[in-house]
């Protein structure tokens, strides 16, 4: 099942690793440096131009991206575990 990130953006909920908060988790000096690094090397997608509150941490086909979403972390987190439980 799919799990939408915002915009026009989708993912496998399979391939979801973590979702994080960014507002949270962007006080760590190592987040701000994994995800500066991740934009460096072109891991990271913007789904929206809209203000983003969290992110989330793919896997598919042995290749990582950091999509950057405008929906927090626990709307995210409910869509997922929907999902599961629809299963």
């Amino acid at each position: 099942m799919y799990v939408h990130l915002g915009g026009d953006t989708v993912v496998l909920q399979k391939d979801i690793i973590a979702i994080f908060d960014l507002e949270l988790t962007s006080i760590s000096k190592i987040t701000r440096e994994f995800l500066q690094v991740s934009e460096e090397e072109g891991f990271v997608v913007n789904v929206s131009d809209d203000l983003p509150k969290s992110y989330i941490l793919t896997e598919s086909d042995n290749e990582s991206k950091v999509y950057i979403s405008p929906i927090s972390a626990a709307t995210l987190l409910k869509r997922a575990n929907n999902i599961l439980d629809d299963n």
